[in-house]
């Protein structure tokens, strides 16, 4: 597995080594072992989640409250997608920066996020299938949802029409905002 720090700070990109012979491709997706060392400590999977959506389908930005807290390992299984993470862990000294990476289920490349760091997609394939390996189980009310088109964060989501969002996150606060209410984690 090859890994790469991103520009936000205990969020990564993993890419797997692949074993292809006449009947396809073979790959680890991820080794315990190999991301606890990587991180300094465990990710216990609590909760596996999979997303289908259509082409231009916006999601996110997303995270949860600490506590509970969650990490996410997330991954293409299917289509292509441009993946996001954003640090909005308040006293960060890279508040606000960002990672940009596309994930896509022929390279089996996946991301890690840390707890407190935002997370969205812009799927650019119909069927586009996301997994999400999660450090927590879901507990209603700890969701954080900021506006994916937060003019201040000014993601580079690369969409050329109007994308399809939930009016969740079409109606969710910015990562200012959010701040004010106290729903963003300390760094």
């Amino acid at each position: 597995m090859l890994v790469r720090e991103t520009a936000v700070p205990g969020a990564y990109v993993l890419s797997p080594r692949h074993l292809h012979d006449e009947r396809g491709d073979f790959y680890e997706s991820m080794r315990a072992s190999q991301l606890e060392d990587l991180l300094g400590h465990p990710f216990v999977p609590k909760q596996i989640n999979y997303s289908v959506s259509k082409r231009n389908t916006l999601r996110g930005i997303h995270s949860v409250t600490v506590p509970p807290g969650q990490a996410k390992y997330v991954s293409c299984v299917r289509g292509v997608l441009r993946d996001i993470v954003v640090d909005l862990r308040i006293g960060s000294p890279t508040y606000g920066k960002y990672e940009t990476n596309v994930l896509d289920a022929e390279s089996g490349t996946q991301v890690y996020v840390p707890e407190g760091v935002g997370h969205g997609f812009l799927t650019l394939t119909d069927d586009a299938t996301i997994c999400y390996v999660l450090s927590s189980e879901h507990v209603p009310g700890t969701q954080v949802d900021i506006n994916p088109l937060d003019p201040d964060l000014a993601l580079p989501w690369g969409f050329t029409e109007p994308p399809l969002m939930s009016p969740k996150d079409a109606n969710a606060p910015t990562a200012a905002q959010a701040a004010e209410l106290g729903l963003l984690t300390r760094w």
